[in-house]
């Protein structure tokens, strides 16, 4: 239960502020155009009636995913010829539920056990602009043309990105591209985010429960 004795702003300040902005547009709306309230809050609802299926699926998949540690499943797309690597990664970046946030201890963590800088960079640039959720999303919103579209252009980002990386790996630009440091964990907490095994029955541990 929320302490009523917490001052209002205070209180306002721990909500998300994606809440706030949504309730001040509907707050503006009723304000400056009444008339066309009602039309805007109809248009919303039903909107959110056509892509709540594809959001709620998408939240459970990529839950069920972060909870039971599939993402560990990814580091084989780090091993073999380069070529090979390259095509993995950026197929694995523009397919896996990573956010812009949660690639970044990921690819820390794939250069400091050695990974090839080409293949980190092709899922590197490809991961923050394709995920399973955001296709599901997309292909609601927008059409299964355009989110396949985006799909094909995050996986094509990488692989530019790869081969061009690839192409000079040899020269001064990128023979040492490491620096002397212990290789953290980003803002979503993930240190050693493709060690160890999935644990696909997830409920049965009470941490793997709450991550879900």
């Amino acid at each position: 239960m929320s302490d009523i004795s917490t001052p209002l702003p205070s209180r306002l300040a721990q909500l998300d502020k994606v809440w706030l902005v949504f309730v001040a547009i509907l707050a503006l709306v009723a304000i400056l155009t009444p008339e066309d309230f009602s039309m805007v809050f109809g248009k919303m609802i039903s909107a959110l009636g056509q892509t709540a299926i594809f959001i709620a699926f998408a939240i459970a998949a990529v839950a069920y995913m972060k909870a039971s540690g599939a993402e560990t499943l990814l580091a084989k797309a780090f091993t073999g010829a380069p070529v090979r690597m390259i095509v993995l990664g950026a197929l694995a970046g523009g397919l896996s539920p990573f956010c812009s946030c949660e690639v970044i201890p990921f690819i820390a963590a794939l250069l400091a056990l050695g990974a090839p800088l080409a293949a980190v960079m092709a899922f590197w640039l490809a991961s923050p602009l394709m995920d399973p959720a955001m296709f599901l999303i997309t292909a609601s919103a927008l059409g299964f043309d355009f989110a396949l579209a985006k799909t094909v252009a995050a996986v094509g980002l990488g692989l530019l990105g790869g081969f061009g990386t690839l192409a000079f790996q040899n020269t001064a630009v990128f023979r040492d591209p490491l620096k002397a440091r212990e290789a953290k964990g980003g803002c979503c907490g993930a240190k050693k985010p493709f060690q160890g095994q999935p644990v696909w029955k997830f409920w049965q541990e009470p941490a793997r429960r709450q991550a879900f």
